[in-house]
Parts: C-alpha cells; structure tokens; sequence
C-alpha cells in the first residue's frame, strides 16, 4: 500500500454557543423533550420570516480573525434544497457563493512534534437540521426537530491531510481553538462538534481520485477508525480493478467499518440560489476591528511563551493551553504565587488529579486559584513540606477553608527554626552512640535512621533538606 497516496478534507460543522438560533428566538438547550424547541420559524411556517442572530456572526467573526482568514464584509445566505425527513421545508439556509470566512489556516502539531500548516477553504453560517430518530419506537422512525435551526459554523479545510492521524490532529487543534475562543462548547456526545471526512486515495503522484463522504463522525477515535477503514476500502477496491464511487458513507461504530448510505450529490443538484427571504450580510469593518482587538492570547501563542519566556518544558506548556478554563487557572495561580515550575506542577498533578477523580471541570473545581495560591505559598516560604502540602490540599477540596486556616486547626507548621532542628538532633545523637560509630566509620545508609528518629521528634514538621543538611554536618563531627 505504500504506492498510494491518501487525500482527506475535513467538514467540521461547529455548533455556535448562542443561546437562541440562527433565525428565530427559540432556545438551542441541549435534553429538552422532543419537538418542544422547534418554532414556526424553525420549521418553515407559512407567513414566517428568519431574523438573522448577531451572536452567531459575532462568533464566526471571533473564529475568522483567530485562524488569519478574511471575513467578508458582504456575505449572501442560499437554499440547500434536498428532500430529508427531518428538514421540513425543504430546504436548508446556508452560504454558498459568499460565505463569511475566506481562507486561513491552523498550524497544527502532529505526534512527532513537527508542524502541519492546514489550509481552510472557507467557513460559512447555516441552519442545523432536525435528527431522525430510529430507536424510540418499534419498527418507526420519529423525528425530532428541537435542533432545527441551531445555529452552526461550517469549517472546511483544504484537501492537504494525508492520514487519519493528521486528520485527528487537526480536529483536536481546532476543537480546542472553538472552545478556547467561546465559540462553541464542543460537547461531541451532544453533536456541538462533528465531523464529514472526505477520503480519496491515488497513486503517487497522479491526478486526485473519487472521494468518498464519511458522514457525522462525532468523536476523535472513531473519526481515526473511519479513515482508516476508507483508505483500506478503497486501495483494496482499486487494486482489484474496481472503481471508487462518489457517494456518503457512513461509519458503524459497533463493526469498524464504512457503508454506503446514498450517491453523493454535487452542488448543483442541491439547486442553491440566493434566499430572498434574508438579505446580503453587510459587516462594518470597524466591527471587524473591534472583534479583532477583543481577541485573547491564542493557545499557541500562549504554548510559546510559556516555554520561551517561563522556561516550562514542551509537554507541561501544551497541557497548560490544552484547555482555557485550565489555562486561565494557572495564571491567576502563577499571578500570585510566582514560581512557574510549581504551579505547573500541581495544576496538572494534584489539581487536576482530583478534578478527574471527581469528574469534575476546571470551571466547577472546589478550590479556586486563590486558595490553591495560599497552600504554594506556605511551601515557597518553608512552612509546609511537600508531604504536609498534600495532607492540606486534601483538606482544601473538602471545606471552604483557607490553607492557613487548615495548617493551623491541623497544626502543621514545618519547622525550619535551624536552633530547634540542632536540639533534637543533639539529643538523638547523645542517645545513639552505636550507629553514629557505625555511621562515621563509614556506613551512610544509617543516615535515614538518624531522619527517621528526627522527624517522629519534631512530628514530621521538621524540614526536610535543611534537616539532613544539619544531620550531616553533626554526624560528620
């Protein structure tokens, strides 16, 4: 298979986060009953009109100037006319001709560290559809047209991605760039991030091949399966004389694999013309700059100094900006406390540790960054060794209490005093003359007997490095 060659072009369509749809005022809250968030807008009435949301442009705009595209102050809304159950008008409103966001790209970091920049085509507004649904019933199909009209982003990337890996790659990049940005939720169990792959394969070097669709995949790894499969289809086809056929496919879970589900239609078939029902798109270019001066630092942008300027290793900096929520709390932490290595370590090890155990977000963590700040300090300034640090924190996620409240109802004071730390050494030493012969003439593994003894003395309050600093230096003598 290695004299093939893989071609694959990704439609993301990306559920905005507004709290109404694209062309009516009904709501888009996920897990309502069936068919009780589905207007006379949402599904064509006679005699109804869309109103087009600004939320769902404003957010369009944020994402266009995010990936360095152009947004179009002139952009026309069409009719994607096909028949489908769940579409009862007939048709659905998209861009076609004139979408909103022309070009960009996402430079993108693949598994060997190198980067991938990836060309998008265009994205463009539109309208959700309703969903069939087919096991709610014996033997019938219902339909649920409570997403009708839910407003989406449609992201389409350039034919340039070469393997499912850098398929995935890709989709995770820009998953977390729409959620960094607010523009959507990217819940992928509840369809607010989804996936149309579109797969040809050829010989190296020769003109592209026919593409198959693979249609609404909704999570990384069956997105990686489904390509996977469709590449080994079609080469296997292809090798055996057959032809590819231009047609939507869908991915079964349960099997692994790819199955036909209709002729894929070209544009023409869908009859786009211009809606005359929602006139041109117009978009002041001061609104435009406005957006673009509102814009946050971006997660490479913030990746990039986290290890240029904090001296952060690569894989703690792409955890910190993985997520905003996660980011956001390590600099309010790294705003208080300093200490850059510190906070990245116990953001992503006790923090987030705890966050997963409990299933919990970022957003809904019981310690905030203000109180997590509280315990670091008590160990930048020699108060709490890391052992008591970790007895604290536990106490931190159980109460609302600061951490100098816990160490005090705890009594956990780490003992640095150097006079106290020499007392009790000097008394462990007076009444251990056997090992300290031992020790001096040689065996230094009885060090961590004299540590021992010291730390049951001071209740493990003594200082770790400075106790062992003085340990040696009495033993030596």
């Amino acid at each position: 298979m290695s004299n093939w060659e893989t071609v694959i072009g990704l439609e993301v369509h990306v559920q905005l986060a507004t709290h109404s749809k694209i062309f009516s005022g009904a709501s888009t809250a996920y897990g309502a009953e069936a068919n009780s968030q589905a207007c006379a807008i949402d599904v064509g009435m006679p005699g109804t009109l869309p109103l087009m949301n600004a939320g769902a442009v404003a957010l369009a705009i944020r994402f266009g100037l995010a990936v360095d595209a152009r947004v179009a102050e002139r952009s026309v809304f069409a009719r994607k006319n096909y028949f489908y159950p769940d579409l009862p008008k007939g048709y659905q409103i998209s861009q076609y001709e004139l979408p909103i966001v022309i070009g960009g790209g996402l430079a993108v970091r693949l598994d060997d560290n190198k980067i991938k920049y990836v060309q998008l085509t265009r994205a463009h507004l539109e309208e959700d559809a309703g969903k069939s649904v087919h096991d709610a019933f014996h033997a019938e199909t219902g339909v649920d047209l409570n997403r009708a009209g839910t407003p989406l982003l449609e992201i389409v990337s350039d034919p340039v991605l070469s393997s499912a890996a850098e398929a995935v790659a890709y989709l995770k990049t820009l998953h977390t760039l729409v959620r960094w940005l607010g523009v959507s939720d990217g819940n992928m169990q509840e369809g607010s991030f989804r996936c149309d792959a579109n797969v040809s394969v050829r010989k190296a070097g020769a003109a592209l091949g026919t593409r198959a669709e693979i249609k609404n995949v909704n999570s990384f790894r069956f997105v990686e399966k489904a390509i996977d499969y469709e590449i080994e289809r079609q080469i296997r086809l292809l090798e055996a004389g057959g032809t590819v056929l231009q047609e939507t496919r869908l991915f079964d879970a349960h099997r692994g694999e790819t199955r036909s589900m209709r002729g894929k239609e070209s544009a023409h078939d869908y009859r786009y013309f211009p809606d005359p029902d929602l006139p041109p798109l117009v978009i002041d270019a001061a609104d435009i700059e406005q957006a673009r001066s509102a814009l946050p630092e971006l997660p490479e942008a913030r990746r990039l100094r986290y290890i240029d300027r904090l001296n952060l290793p690569e894989y703690d900096a792409s955890l910190l900006t993985s997520d905003r929520a996660v980011s956001e709390y390590f600099e309010a932490l790294l705003t208080a406390v300093g200490q850059p290595k510190l906070c990245a370590n116990w953001v992503l090890g006790d923090w987030l540790g705890a966050l997963n155990a409990a299933s919990l977000s970022a957003e809904n963590s019981p310690v905030d960054a203000h109180r997590l700040a509280g315990l670091l300090l008590r160990i930048v300034d020699n108060s709490l060794s890391s052992k008591m640090a970790k007895q604290v924190f536990e106490n931190l996620w159980q109460s609302a209490e600061s951490a100098d409240q816990i160490i005090d109802r705890l009594g956990l004071k780490q003992v640095s005093d150097s006079g106290a730390l020499a007392d009790v050494i000097d008394t462990i030493i007076a009444a251990n003359s056997k090992q300290v012969e031992q020790y001096r003439a040689g065996n230094e593994k009885l060090l961590q007997f004299f540590v021992g003894l010291a730390m049951k003395a001071t209740k493990g309050q003594a200082n770790p490095a400075q106790l062992n600093d003085l340990l040696r230096a009495k033993l030596s003598g």
